[in-house]
């Protein structure tokens, strides 16, 4: 879908569909003075006195078919004090979705449509663009029986009476649009089947991106990522005759090259078995989506592609899937990673946090980062205790857990601090090796968290955010989770 910025008196607007919104018990007309000017039936229609503003409630309006604009659809927003950027987006997927079932041609909203929330025009313009775009995109492109693809609209419209349209809000727009197509990048990946996203697949991937916007990148192979001394990575790549990869990314503006970097490090098993330590069947196609972690890396360097964002990115996703085999690492292993550590393989399963310790080794040996923040589908324990809303964060540093946690309040993604205190450490502790990759199965996921801080050094700002239960569900497949935090993160800065 193309987003086009109409800037006209109201009456000379034109699209297809308009989406409008209004609070319970608030008339649309009310909130846009210029309405009336370009859908002059909107006050008449008997359809505008069932438009009562219940949140997510869904009016459609017909005027003749012969003018500009001849139908509206009207999204309710609920009471107007309980109001937010959740309601929002909520409420602009709902009336993208019902653009789609109506199969709208052309969509538009008017940018003075905003002006009576109590929020910027900019952040509801952002928003507005980048919950329409994510809400009307599917992955279909392995379907072959489809009658007909479902429907969107050519383009959506942003609308102005302004002489010349606003920069501040055509800035915004573009903003939503790179994020979205971060977010929508991120998804196709995670949804797409493990024998299509291999380690090679995203290497190719890395590479696609490094030509199309500039970036430079580093791609590791199985002998090379052995010479590195990246043994616990390896203990995972053990049992696939499929090449693992290590893949860096970089994004440095002109200027930037010498600036210390934030460092987003993402988990890429691109399917897991469990390794030795078999999964149960059950559900374990779903383990296609064990790369949301790169996926969302990637995803975020699509969106850093699409920006115009003066700021040094490193992205660094370790890829390998977890097969069993006669080669692959035995429970009870023991394996020396690249900071000289060794780890008792206690459990095949636990492999994530198996390759996230190299990359972090990696990260601080290679770079300085100014902040060191890595995303991984770790824990089963996560999903049970957050479900899949919510995702954990876990931090060395106070600052750095607020403002990822506010700024996914912002964007939509949600946070929940989680401790990270040494007494869980006592589980890890090993009798033949510094280590053990699990403790306990109580505090779980905050075992995990522990076990990855102690590969950071002490003076390294350093996040891990546990997505497991964030990254993919079974009603929506892949969301994206992660891409606009990072996105607004490096926007941002920290």
């Amino acid at each position: 879908m193309d987003l086009r910025f109409q800037q006209a008196p109201a009456a000379e607007w034109q699209a297809n569909t308009v989406l409008l919104f209004n609070f319970k018990e608030e008339t649309v007309t009310e909130t846009i003075p210029n309405l009336s000017e370009t859908i002059p039936w909107i006050t008449i229609t008997p359809a505008i006195q069932d438009a009562k503003g219940e949140k997510n409630q869904v009016t459609v309006a017909y005027g003749h078919p012969s003018i500009p604009m001849p139908r509206a659809i009207i999204v309710g927003l609920g009471e107007r004090n309980d109001f937010t950027l959740e309601v929002f987006r909520e409420a602009v997927k709902t009336a993208a979705l019902k653009c789609r079932e109506l199969k709208a041609d052309t969509c538009a909203i008017a940018v003075e449509a905003f002006d009576s929330i109590d929020e910027e025009n900019t952040v509801l313009v952002e928003e507005a663009v980048a919950s329409s775009i994510i809400a009307l995109h599917t992955y279909d492109a392995l379907k072959t029986t489809q009658e007909e693809p479902p429907h969107s609209p050519r383009w959506m419209a942003l609308l102005s009476t302004e002489d010349n349209f606003p920069d501040d809000i055509h800035a915004a727009a573009r903003r939503g649009e790179a994020a979205a197509a971060g977010v929508n990048y991120t998804r196709d990946l995670v949804n797409a089947p493990a024998n299509i996203v291999t380690p090679a697949a995203l290497a190719q991937k890395a590479e696609e991106l490094g030509k199309k916007y500039n970036f430079k990148r580093t791609i590791l192979s199985r002998n090379e990522i052995i010479e590195a001394g990246m043994g616990a990575f390896m203990s995972v790549a053990a049992g696939s005759d499929a090449e693992p990869k290590f893949i860096v990314l970089e994004h440095a503006p002109k200027g930037t090259e010498n600036d210390d970097p934030i460092v987003f490090v993402g988990k890429g098993v691109t399917f897991d078995t469990g390794g030795i330590s078999l999964k149960p069947s059950l559900g374990m196609h779903e383990m296609k989506s064990d790369m949301g972690g790169a996926g969302a890396v990637f995803g975020l360097f699509e969106a850093l592609g699409n920006s115009d964002i003066e700021r040094r990115v490193i992205g660094i996703t370790p890829c390998t899937d977890n097969m069993p085999s006669s080669t692959a690492t035995h429970p009870g292993d023991v394996v020396t990673s690249l900071n000289g550590k060794t780890i008792e393989v206690i459990n095949t399963d636990a492999e994530g946090r198996l390759i996230l310790i190299d990359a972090l080794t990696y990260a601080q040996k290679e770079y300085k980062p100014a902040a060191l923040i890595n995303l991984a589908t770790l824990t089963g324990a996560c999903v049970v205790a957050l479900g899949t809303h919510a995702a954990a964060v876990f931090a060395t540093d106070e600052e750095l857990s607020k403002t990822i946690s506010e700024t996914g309040a912002h964007v939509g993604d949600k946070y929940w601090p989680m401790p990270l205190w040494d007494c869980y450490f006592e589980s890890l502790k090993s009798d033949v090796a510094d280590m053990k990759n699990v403790g306990n199965r109580e505090g779980g996921a905050v075992n995990a968290a522990l076990f990855l801080k102690q590969f950071v050094e002490k003076d390294v700002r350093w996040a891990h955010l546990d997505i497991a239960g964030t990254a993919f569900n079974k009603k929506d497949g892949a969301t994206g989770f992660g891409v606009r935090t990072m996105l607004e993160i490096v926007r941002k800065g920290i």
